[in-house]
């Protein structure tokens, strides 16, 4: 009797306006996506892991996942995209954590939602905490732009990516955001 085989996933490395960035996919969609890391090893290392049941080997990507690779890109360098085009495999995710990242997804660039927003949104008021520690577990951020909500003072708290808030105040400055990195008027 043969091992079970494992499900297979591909991965790709690639360069972008803020460092080296990368995406691992399935046949259904995209399942992880990584910000720059210290170095482009650690980012490797991080997006090669096994992810659930699923081995992730590289590979070359497919049409569907280098026009996404060419939208990153773009939008990293300003040429903004809701990226919300790019099918992804939410096979792995919970329900809680598949309606989070449902209400986070639909945040334009350059506007924010607070994470009681968010958690209202779902049916669930009073569930800011878990909407924030839902969103710390996001394997596909800037795509499912966890980015985009803040603290109910606006304030940034919390970023599990690579450079931590400074990688989200970053994220908000290249997508135009008010009160991050643009002039106002007061």
């Amino acid at each position: 009797m043969s091992a079970p085989v494992r499900p297979q996933a591909s991965a790709a490395l690639f360069d972008t306006a803020i460092g080296v960035c990368a995406i691992a996919w399935s046949a259904t969609g995209v399942l992880r996506f990584a910000l720059p890391d210290r170095d482009p090893a650690a980012t490797r290392s991080y997006i090669l892991r096994r992810h659930r049941l699923v081995d992730v080997h590289e590979g070359e990507p497919t049409p569907d996942i280098a026009a996404a690779i060419t939208r990153i890109q773009t939008h990293l360098a300003g040429d903004l995209d809701d990226l919300r085009w790019i099918p992804l495999d939410t096979s792995p995710f919970n329900d809680f954590d598949r309606a989070v990242y449902a209400v986070t997804r639909a945040i334009d660039p350059g506007h924010t939602l607070s994470y009681g927003a968010v958690a209202h949104a779902i049916g669930a008021p009073g569930g800011a905490q878990a909407v924030g520690q839902s969103l710390g577990r996001n394997p596909i951020p800037l795509i499912i732009p966890c980015h985009r909500v803040l603290a109910a003072d606006h304030a940034l708290h919390g970023f599990s990516a690579p450079g931590g808030l400074t990688t989200k105040q970053h994220l908000l400055e290249i997508e135009r955001t008010p009160g991050f990195g643009e002039p106002t008027l007061f």
